[in-house]
């Protein structure tokens, strides 16, 4: 059930829910961010689900703890076990807080919602490849070399297919123009190099990567794109039928062995690895031993057998640790090893600020 009066704010998931509400309202959201206020101010402390979160062992902001939730709802939305939920979800009218918080407490009380604490989403938003083609291209243009790209954190691919989809960047059109998936963001600046994209090769790495040929694994998917967002769940859907046609390689394990293992420079091709809103994720030492080999791995970069390093991620803070910052594009490319910022894009893809 849910609390009629507000819980004692002194939990830090309640602090996180309340941060993730105000994200969700900054990114266009408003349903689901009323979702994250409900959970934070009105969930029952003595339910098993509030007794799990407000003794979560991590940091609730680094395990995108709210985010799960929201996924669970959606997912047990969309598979019809919260009938009286689902009339309140979008596309239907938005409801007032004393509905929704109603219809919302019985399905947090259940048993339900609780396993999706056990795993962090995975949304693998496809828009994203709208930032980094741009980045691919730029690429391409300065060795005239296809690319091999390892994508670290790649969820289920979707990203590591970019040339399968159609684009419109600035006045530049790229990609697979006979694509049924355009990925079109707003663009500012000049436009993006008019290069050739060719893939050479494809491979990724994630914890728990999704296989898009089961269903499960295909709704799970869907579940992490929140529901007042249909033009990403449209964009979703085709990209995952588009990537399940021919699935890219995909291994389970740690990014660091990942790299370790598989990144070294090749004659007649750009070694790409590259990553979006992922690395911060990943544990310091994972993130310590991923910039090492590169390093490594960049002093023997040729200009026939380069390496890039590709970045989609949130700014760092001041002090290094809050990424709060708005989402960058940086390239570090050797064998001159110049690190430069590409773009500042939104989180989703939504707009691209092309400053290269």
């Amino acid at each position: 059930m849910m609390s009629g009066s507000p819980s004692p704010p002194d939990s830090p998931f309640r602090a996180h829910a309340r941060w993730q509400a105000h994200w969700c309202t900054a990114l266009g959201s408003p349903f689901t961010a009323q979702l994250c206020t409900l959970v934070a101010d009105r969930l029952d402390p003595a339910t098993p689900l509030a007794r799990r979160l407000d003794s979560w062992p991590g940091n609730p902001q680094d395990d995108a703890l709210m985010l799960r939730i929201t996924g669970g709802l959606h997912a047990l939305v969309r598979a019809g076990k919260a009938p009286a939920l689902a009339a309140l979800y979008p596309p239907n009218p938005a409801p007032d807080p004393d509905t929704l918080r109603a219809a919302l407490a019985p399905v947090l009380a259940g048993k339900a919602i609780l396993p999706w604490l056990d795993s962090a989403p995975q949304t693998n938003e496809v828009a994203r490849s709208g930032v980094l083609v741009p980045g691919f291209l730029s690429i391409a243009a300065e060795t005239g070399l296809p690319l091999a790209l390892l994508e670290l954190g790649c969820s289920a691919g979707l990203n590591l297919v970019p040339d399968r989809y159609a684009y419109r960047l600035g006045t530049l059109d790229a990609g697979n123009h006979d694509s049924c998936l355009r990925i079109e963001p707003i663009w500012e600046g000049a436009d993006p190099p008019a290069a050739p994209l060719r893939i050479a090769s494809r491979a990724g790495v994630d914890l728990n990567p999704l296989d898009l040929l089961d269903p499960d694994a295909r709704n799970r998917l869907l579940a992490y794109v929140w529901p007042d967002q249909p033009q990403r769940l449209e964009r979703m859907a085709r990209a995952i039928a588009i990537t399940a046609e021919d699935p890219p390689e995909i291994v389970k394990g740690d990014a660091a062995d990942f790299v370790e293992t598989r990144v070294r420079t090749c004659k007649g091709v750009t070694t790409t690895v590259f990553h979006s809103i992922a690395f911060q994720y990943f544990p310091p030492e994972t993130q310590g031993r991923i910039t090492a080999h590169m390093e490594e791995a960049g002093a023997r970069a040729t200009p026939s057998a380069p390496l890039a390093w590709l970045r989609f991620e949130m700014e760092p803070g001041a002090d290094g640790t809050d990424h709060s910052g708005a989402p960058t594009l940086r390239l570090k490319l050797w064998p001159t090893g110049e690190d430069r910022l590409l773009a500042r894009a939104h989180p989703h893809g939504r707009l691209v600020e092309w400053l290269a």
